[in-house]
């Protein structure tokens, strides 16, 4: 489909949806080059209206947006950006421009919970439980997630501690995926193929 830019200023709307858990995190605007930008880098870049000029989200704060799709709406005149955020989107701190939700999702609590073990997976500080897991390679990682599965099998059946036990697999289940080199987006991907 043909994008429709806005026949004044040559810009469309551009509404960034976090890819992960699907809360919308900011509103800009893109012109071509904007886009063309953003597709060839792959980091979110918006035309400035108040500077009249590119700007690609992080520039200066570090916290960019790591494109995953573009998708235009039914009639070419906004575009939805999904993305992974990495760090706050608002120049607030906040995590959206939109405020914070009385209660964060699951699907944004594991985004943000990935989040942290692909930089403790990089950064390897001292000290750090998740580092000396994935020190440990994928056969011990495997061991504690069917450890962990087992415990919440069983916490279940007593009528017990479910919701830790739930928090304790998830937490090793993603530990897992990111020393495979995976992610909690194909996972949802394949979950997505499963709805009949």
């Amino acid at each position: 489909m043909d994008l429709q830019f806005d026949s004044a200023t040559a810009l469309i709307p551009a509404v960034v949806q976090d890819a992960r858990s699907g809360r919308v995190l900011m509103l800009g605007y893109m012109n071509r080059d904007a886009l063309e930008k953003t597709r060839e880098t792959g980091r979110v870049t918006f035309h400035s209206r108040e500077r009249g000029a590119l700007w690609t989200k992080g520039e200066t704060s570090g916290h960019t947006l790591e494109l995953v799709e573009l998708r235009p709406d039914c009639d070419g005149d906004a575009l939805l950006v999904r993305a992974i955020a990495h760090g706050p989107t608002c120049h607030t701190g906040a995590v959206s421009c939109f405020g914070e939700p009385e209660r964060a999702t699951l699907g944004e609590v594991l985004g943000e919970l990935f989040d942290l073990i692909e930089e403790r997976r990089t950064k390897r500080p001292h000290g750090s439980y998740t580092v000396k897991l994935l020190d440990e390679g994928v056969p011990a990682i495997a061991r504690k997630v069917a450890e962990e599965a087992l415990e919440l099998a069983l916490e279940a059946v007593r009528n017990g501690r479910v919701v830790e036990e739930t928090a304790d697999l998830l937490y090793h289940t993603l530990v897992l995926l990111a020393s495979l080199g995976n992610t909690p987006q194909e996972v949802a991907t394949s979950l997505r193929a499963r709805r009949r």
